[in-house]
């Protein structure tokens, strides 16, 4: 397998559910379409955002199909990442050979959480789901929440394979990615895994992010990555302090329950979630109102309506 350079945005999708609580897939089509519309590079289905722990397996298989179906009728190349993480080793190596059979282009496979596997038990994981599902897989550290923090070293341990075709490096710690950045073969991808760190990580020669933010702003988040990458360093900046109030306020509760109440008032979603995780508070659509009418993503009028 030839590894290929990876950049650009690439967004963590939210999974739209329907009033029975099932997959709302003629909305996840709409969503999928507007991010295309927007720019992206990629789609990551099945992953944080899109409340991966929560979907059954068949859900998880319709929820890729869906989402490549739509990929592969954009004008332009749109790579699918599926999520296929699991603290299970086996389950994950399954959802692995799912999101094979319903087309992904690769994987986004998060370090196992609650176990705490050490370093070590992590590549064995790691090589053992790239095994199972043959496909290209991006690492996926997010030490918040899972409790474990895939170190450099072991990064670029796994990225001596070609079937490891980057990371999403979501420590917050810049050094950490600096480090990687530095030792990294030239066609591994390092990939932000937060919208507010992302034009400081290009700035040290990371390739992008996968963003939660680009649910509600895809074409603006397209523009940060695009000006940051070209070095259009005014211009970034510009675009970055605009939807700083965006990322912050897409975290002000756990993800994705800030997002995917943005999105369902910019009229793509409904704002469903599965337990344990429950709708916005209105201290939340407060913040993510403003952050919206910031962002120029919603009037300021319909933003003080929405917040009210």
């Amino acid at each position: 397998m030839r590894r290929e350079r990876l950049q650009g945005v690439f967004t963590a999708l939210v999974t739209p559910f329907d009033e029975a609580g099932g997959l709302d897939e003629p909305a996840l089509r709409a969503l999928v379409r507007a991010q295309i519309a927007g720019g992206v590079a990629g789609l990551v289905p099945a992953g944080t955002t899109g409340e991966g722990a929560t979907l059954a397996p068949d859900e998880h298989r319709r929820l890729v199909e869906i989402v490549v179906e739509e990929a592969r009728r954009a004008p332009r190349p749109v790579r699918v990442f599926a999520g296929a993480g699991s603290n299970d080793t086996r389950h994950a190596c399954a959802l692995a050979v799912s999101a094979r059979a319903a087309g992904a282009d690769g994987l986004l496979v998060v370090t196992p959480y609650y176990n705490k596997p050490t370093q070590s038990g992590m590549r064995a994981h790691f090589t053992a789901v790239a095994e199972a599902g043959g496909l290209p897989v991006l690492l996926y550290n997010v030490p918040g929440r899972t409790g474990v923090n895939l170190l450099p070293e072991t990064v670029l341990a796994l990225a001596e394979h070609e079937i490891f075709w980057g990371v999403k490096e979501a420590s917050g710690q810049l050094e950490q990615a600096s480090q990687i950045l530095a030792a990294r073969p030239a066609s591994f991808a390092v990939l932000s895994g937060d919208d507010g760190l992302t034009l400081p990580m290009i700035a040290l020669g990371a390739d992008g992010v996968v963003s939660v933010a680009s649910n509600a702003a895809p074409a603006e988040m397209t523009e940060l990555v695009e000006a940051a990458l070209a070095g259009e360093r005014e211009r970034a900046v510009r675009v970055h302090r605009r939807l700083t109030p965006l990322f912050r306020a897409c975290f002000v509760e756990s993800n994705p329950i800030p997002v995917k109440w943005a999105v369902w008032r910019l009229g793509l979603v409904d704002d469903r979630l599965r337990l344990p995780l429950e709708p916005a508070s209105p201290a939340t659509r407060r913040a993510m109102a403003a952050a919206l009418a910031v962002g120029g993503l919603l009037p300021r009028s319909e933003a003080a309506e929405s917040a009210a």
